[in-house]
């Protein structure tokens, strides 16, 4: 049996200070084999760079995938040729730098990875996601069963028909984008594991992710604002699959909303104020 994490966008500082630490961690009690992480909003909540890439990669992860903020940190364009274990979403046309899969040898056997961007209300406006999966799932499966799918999509409907259409050809389909971890998971008939979306690795006390207050000016205002990734607790939501590789079927799917509290940093000692003017000694006759 293959155990297999995934997690959902990863929200700026904080997401991805969380998902460092507690990466190591949860790979060891719950026995993980295989961890995918959506690295699309880790800067900053925009965009990803090589450096936070590399931390991932080194914190745990063996895949990250992206979505429609992929490139909006310019220095990723010339790493993500170097590190296929960065994927964008597979539907991009012909000669993007870059890769939309990969697959990676495992002690449990070989594990593939896709990541495709659905095309209701998302921009930019890619090929069509249905056509750019069919083709590539199918030159994945003559080497694995086992495969794994992000679908970085706005619509609930585009996501689902993704996971109907793919259902025994992947081992699981799960949405990212929306930040909100939805309870529909489920197996379907084929033995593909499906969730709408995985949620956000991000503060809870927030919009998205985001402070509150500017995004309520935004609705109230209808005004341009900056919208601040937010602080305070952290929730790790994602998925975990177990997976049998010799079928690649899903066995079991689990929701996860994992918390993580940022460090209280250490009182500083205060030092004894010496400024203060010396006692004359008192003499004795």
């Amino acid at each position: 049996m293959v155990r297999l994490l995934f997690l959902g966008d990863i929200i700026g500082e904080p997401g991805r200070k969380a998902v460092i630490d507690l990466l190591p961690k949860l790979k060891a009690s719950w026995e993980l084999d295989f961890v995918v992480v959506n690295g699309e909003n880790a800067a900053a909540g925009r965009g990803i760079t090589p450096k936070i890439a590399i931390d991932l990669l080194r914190a745990g992860a063996a895949v990250i995938t992206t979505g429609d903020h992929v490139w909006d940190q310019k220095e990723i364009i010339g790493f993500i040729e170097t590190e296929p274990r960065l994927l964008r979403p597979v539907n991009y046309p012909e000669g993007t730098p870059g890769h939309g899969s990969i697959v990676l040898e495992t002690a449990k056997g070989k594990i593939g990875v896709v990541n495709v961007q659905g095309r209701t209300y998302m921009l930019p406006h890619l090929e069509n996601p249905f056509r750019s999966i069919e083709s590539e799932i199918k030159r994945l499966r003559e080497e694995t069963k086992v495969i794994f799918v992000d679908v970085h999509a706005e619509t609930t409907s585009e996501k689902i028909a993704l996971g109907r259409f793919l259902d025994g050809k992947v081992s699981a389909v799960v949405g990212t984008h929306t930040h909100v971890q939805t309870a529909d998971e489920q197996i379907f008939p084929g033995g593909t594991a499906f969730l709408c979306d995985a949620g956000m690795c991000g503060p809870i006390e927030s919009v998205l992710g985001r402070e509150i207050q500017p995004i309520i000016q935004r609705f109230y205002r209808s005004m341009p604002v900056t919208f601040p990734v937010a602080r305070g607790e952290v929730r790790l939501h994602g998925v975990r699959v177990d997976i049998d590789e010799g079928t690649g079927c899903a066995l079991r799917i689990t929701r996860v909303a994992e918390p993580w509290r940022p460090p209280v940093p250490e009182a500083v000692p205060q030092r004894p104020n010496n400024s203060a003017a010396p006692t004359e000694p008192t003499l004795t006759p």
